[in-house]
């Protein structure tokens, strides 16, 4: 069988999947904006497309991010019609779609199966859009319906979608119910036989300290630090935080840019506005325990949580990330926002705590609670990698399911496009 993924930084969420698809001897090929030759991973043959247009000037702001979709969708068909005239058919289609690629390949393969990852729809009621009034003050209809019309993209798609993909009921939830029967809930896997508890784990410091498990190390953990991933919520909360915890040592990962929501202003980063923030109420002493690391090697970041006593998460109801995943993997105890993406990974008082995301006072209570008593911090620890194990295992859960997927798909008949 062949299958063709379509990602831009390809294999993204695939990356599991597709190589599992070629050890069962199915031929792979991927399309994607990451490579700029042709190339092979993991039995995947990897060709790159190329954009040759820009947006346009004097866009109608609601339509900008559907144009770059748009462009980015007819450069991904000009590079199959390419595929096709060399005789290349594939028998499916598994795309993500966030970035407009895969919304024209119906016209140039009909009878291709198409499965999508459905990552998000964007809402725009109260609790989603208006969820944290800071960032945004004045939610009026205007706002909502832009927000509207981002969801072009995700309009276009889903009619040409045979079925769908979903990391978590969270995410397939926010989809029209038309198109919910449709997508499966099955989440991308995480490697628990890799991310496992290591009481001889060491993380070593730029100034030469090293890290133990000895060591009370508080561990926070974004892609990007902004407010979207409560960034803000947490640097107003460590001005208490390392005052109750004298000996606490906090390590921060995450990069300086913006991976959701809104750019900070005048060309400052989130990172050093909510620094400028707060410094001026933490002894110089006390700022010395706190490593920002930006973006580091993933085994370090293993080992990060492997020394970490207390994991902190925050989000806004949005895509949930990989590392609470992780982090509760290798046994971290979990201090965590109480938002509906983690509700559906952590459970209050079982698998972790959760507190009301813009509490920063009740972020630290539960944090020293958990310092202050190995034996909660362990069975916490303990419960969270046995739910991970039971529910997100990838080998032996979600990977199988995600064959399966595959499997029906292939089984599906192939949709027709709706002019």
């Amino acid at each position: 069988m062949r299958v063709l993924f379509i990602h831009q930084n390809f294999p993204g969420q695939f990356k599991h999947l597709a190589p599992a698809l070629v050890q069962r001897g199915h031929d792979c090929l991927a399309l994607t904006l990451r490579v700029k030759e042709a190339a092979t991973w993991n039995g995947v043959r990897v060709l790159p497309y190329a954009i040759k247009r820009r947006p346009g000037q004097g866009v109608h702001p609601w339509l900008a991010d559907t144009e770059t979709k748009v462009i980015r969708g007819e450069a991904c068909y000009r590079a199959a019609r390419a595929l096709r005239q060399q005789g290349y058919v594939p028998d499916l289609i598994v795309a993500h779609p966030g970035w407009g690629e895969a919304m024209f390949l119906r016209d140039v393969w009909p009878q291709a199966r198409i499965g999508l990852y459905c990552e998000l729809y964007h809402l725009s009621d109260p609790d989603h859009l208006g969820f944290d009034p800071e960032f945004m003050p004045r939610v009026d209809q205007v706002e909502r319906l832009r927000i509207r019309m981002k969801n072009l993209n995700n309009l276009i798609h889903q009619p040409l979608c045979d079925m769908g993909i979903s990391p978590t009921r969270f995410q397939a939830d926010t989809f029209p119910a038309a198109y919910r029967d449709r997508i499966s809930v099955i989440h991308d896997g995480i490697d628990t036989d890799h991310l496992t508890p290591d009481p001889a784990a060491r993380f070593d410091l730029a100034d030469g300290r090293t890290l133990t498990r000895d060591d009370e190390v508080i561990t926070f953990v974004n892609r990007n630090l902004e407010p979207y991933r409560g960034y803000h919520v947490f640097m107003r909360a460590l001005p208490d935080l390392l005052a109750r915890r004298p000996q606490a040592q906090i390590l921060v990962v995450g990069g300086d840019q913006v991976s959701y929501g809104a750019k900070p202003p005048n060309g400052q980063t989130w990172k050093q506005i909510f620094i400028d923030e707060v410094r001026g109420r933490i002894p110089d002493e006390d700022w010395s325990r706190v490593h920002f690391l930006g973006r580091i090697p993933y085994d370090r970041f293993v080992t990060l949580l492997q020394v970490s006593r207390v994991h902190l998460y925050l989000t806004y109801p949005f895509v949930l990330s990989w590392s609470l995943f992780e982090a509760m993997s290798v046994g971290a105890a979990i201090v965590a926002s109480d938002t509906a993406p983690v509700r559906e990974a952590v459970r209050d008082g079982e698998t972790g705590f959760l507190v009301d995301f813009f509490d920063g006072r009740a972020l630290v209570d539960r944090a020293c609670a958990l310092l202050d008593d190995p034996d909660l911090r362990q069975r916490f620890g303990q419960a969270a990698r046995s739910h991970v194990r039971g529910k997100y295992e990838l080998s032996r859960i979600c990977l199988p399911k995600q064959l399966e997927w595959i499997e029906r798909l292939a089984a599906a008949s192939p949709g027709q496009i709706s002019d």
